[in-house]
């Protein structure tokens, strides 16, 4: 599809799809590269410490 056709088909001006494409360009390989995006399986070790503080405050609550 052309520029002017998918502005049109989904309802936007066309230099925010223009726009998109430039940021997709320029992060691509950080995105769908071997790492994308460098996330990781494993939550940080600060969610863990809040997770369990939450579950201690309930636990708290709950009595």
């Amino acid at each position: 599809m052309t520029l002017a056709e998918l502005a049109e088909h989904f309802d936007m001006h066309p230099n925010q799809i223009t726009q998109w494409k430039s940021q997709l360009q320029e992060a691509a390989a950080e995105v769908f590269g071997p790492r994308g995006g460098n996330r990781t399986s494993e939550p940080a070790g600060d969610v863990k410490t809040l997770h369990a503080k939450i579950g201690e405050l309930t636990l708290e609550n709950d009595s």
